[in-house]
């Protein structure tokens, strides 16, 4: 009986590899032609100034002293001049609504729509998200508009799944490239809200705002961004960020809720500083006055743990939350509070727009841990525009390879704290490191421009 299996298995063997052997992987045609039709070319124009004679007359140029500033301001002054640009779209509905990239059409006065046949048409922006860079624009007068793409659900993209870009790379429209999701979640600094797929499929300049499909035809991103030196290496907006956003979109402009926080990750030195029993979760480190969270009584120190039923992992999952929640609505937020957990609601406000001054490097005074210190006067609180009321210690230098540069410090930081307790003078501060065992680092709370965070300096080698 086992040795007539035996037999059997290798003849299955051989079978399989002999039906397999030589067979080609199956086609992409079929997809292609599925979404060929709702993926559109983006033909854009600007005006911008400048002068063809540059070269000659720039600030380097050879005639520029010769001639004199006046002279080449009065008859070789910047003029209009209108430049092209290429990018990608996708059609998500019959009544003519594109995706597209924000920085596609961000500074356009002209936008061409070519579709898969050949034709041309005006576009318009109906709304713009620079912080996800993503764009709505509208195509009108089309009767029988493209058949719209599908929007899939990019939580279930998993990292192997096979994708597809369709694009307009270099003016080569509709072009199509196949590849897998290589990971999820990326960061790659384009903005406050990165969550970026990346991709191996090809992407290329004139790709910005086409669509990446699953293997059902299903768009799952919107591709964005590749690195310049390598090779395979793409990103996309993943769908579902965008869908939430659409709604918004339409209206013209996205709003997004405001708690009112400077929140930070939880490093193993906060997390032994704090007692947490983890590194789970998010610090909050300045409750600004008369906001959502001052209202509903968060405090300095807080590590949240779960935003509503979702669990907030770090600083930027608690920030994409907040952003996507509709202002005015009630959140709940876990937090731990001196070792114990307890659920705080929240009526969340509108996000403000807001701006940072970078601070600049005043003079040494006190020093410590390769950190020199000074009291605020009138003229530093001038040059860094901080009020009369505001107390603390300015940080005036850092130096190089020190434990202070390692905790992340910069000259122009604002100490507030240190171990938790108020700090308003070198003085009080000098007492502060006077009292401190200094076994578990000093912590300290730092103000850099408008935000306030949490800092350790290790005091000791591990």
């Amino acid at each position: 009986m086992s040795r007539r299996l035996s037999i059997l298995t290798v003849v299955g063997i051989l079978l399989f590899v002999g039906s397999s052997f030589g067979e080609e992987p199956p086609s992409m045609a079929p997809l292609v032609e599925k979404v060929k039709h709702c993926v559109v070319n983006l033909f854009t124009t600007q005006v911008v100034k400048t002068n063809p004679l540059e070269p000659f007359f720039g600030p380097e140029g050879p005639f520029r002293d010769f001639f004199g500033e006046e002279f080449f301001k009065r008859f070789f002054g910047d003029r209009p001049m209108k430049t092209q640009a290429l990018g990608s779209g996708v059609i998500i509905s019959e009544d003519g609504y594109v995706l597209t990239n924000n920085h596609v059409v961000e500074k356009a006065t002209e936008i061409k729509v070519k579709l898969d046949d050949g034709k041309e048409y005006d576009a318009k922006v109906i709304g713009r998200d620079p912080k996800t860079d993503v764009a709505l624009l509208k195509v009108d007068a089309i009767k029988d508009f493209p058949k719209p793409a599908k929007l899939g659900d990019s939580d279930k993209v998993k990292v192997g799944d096979w994708v597809m870009a369709v694009g307009n790379p270099f003016g080569l429209g509709h072009t199509v490239t196949l590849g897998i999701i290589s990971a999820k979640g990326r960061v790659i600094g384009a903005g406050p809200y990165d969550d970026f797929l990346q991709t191996d499929a090809a992407i290329n300049p004139g790709n910005s705002g086409g669509p990446l499909f699953n293997m059902n035809g299903e768009v799952v991103g919107i591709n964005t961004a590749i690195i310049a030196q390598g090779q395979g290496i793409g990103f996309a907006i993943p769908i579902n960020l965008i869908k939430s956003l659409l709604p918004q979109l339409k209206e013209g402009k996205v709003i997004r809720g405001w708690l009112g926080v400077m929140i930070q990750d939880v490093t193993p030195e906060l997390a032994k500083s704090f007692k947490l029993s983890s590194e789970e979760g998010v610090l909050i480190s300045e409750v600004m006055p008369d906001t959502p969270a001052e209202k509903a009584g968060l405090k300095r120190g807080d590590v949240v743990t779960r935003f509503n039923d979702t669990p907030v992992k770090d600083a930027r999952t608690l920030s994409r939350l907040v952003a996507q929640s509709k202002p005015g609505s009630r959140i709940s937020l876990t937090v731990v509070r001196a070792g114990k957990t307890k659920v705080i609601e929240v009526n969340l406000g509108e996000m403000p727009e807001t701006a940072e001054r970078a601070p600049q490097e005043p003079k040494r005074e006190e020093t410590f841990f390769g950190l020199s210190f000074q009291d605020l006067t009138p003229e530093l609180r001038k040059h860094f525009g901080l009020s009369g009321s505001e107390d603390g210690v300015l940080i005036s230098s850092v130096e190089a390879g020190s434990p202070a540069e390692d905790a992340g410090l910069r000259a122009g930081d604002l100490i507030k704290e240190a171990n938790r307790k108020p700090v308003s003078s070198v003085a009080d501060l000098k007492k502060i490191l006077k009292e401190s065992s200094g076994e578990e680092g000093l912590l300290l709370l730092i103000k850099r421009g408008k935000s306030t965070f949490y800092a350790v300096v290790k005091t000791k080698k591990n």
